[in-house]
């Protein structure tokens, strides 16, 4: 589910934020990692390909999010954003992904966080 900017977030796994794989007998610390379930708040988006695909999938999901339906409704549902992706996807970057910029709690800012990392907070 996309992410508006200014929505509370949290990490759904380990994420390095450094890809600094030093050895340790260096003496140098060696990658950072921010802790599943660390909360922040989405500063903002970047979108690759596929751009028109996912601003539709996006207002789509926006619509019908939180919306309480029978499973008949819920199947027509999950028709339409098939149909949105697949028409999104003829012209190029079917895998697209919007990529998100988070501000933690701990005050580091993480650019190319994926949607699947995230989850509502």
């Amino acid at each position: 589910m996309p992410y508006e900017t200014g929505a509370k977030v949290k990490l759904t796994r380990d994420v390095q934020v450094t890809a600094n794989d030093t050895p340790g007998r260096i003496g140098f610390a060696g990658p950072l990692y921010l802790a599943e379930g660390l909360a922040g708040i989405v500063t903002g988006a970047a979108t690759e390909a596929g751009a028109m695909a996912q601003a539709g999938l996006a207002e789509f999901e926006r619509q019908v999010r939180g919306v309480q339906v029978d499973g008949f409704t819920a199947s027509v549902i999950d028709n339409l954003r098939q149909q949105i992706i697949q028409h999104g996807g003829l012209g190029a970057g079917v895998g697209a992904q919007i990529k998100y910029r988070v501000r933690f709690e701990n005050g580091f800012v993480l650019g190319g966080l994926e949607e699947g990392w995230l989850t509502e907070a």
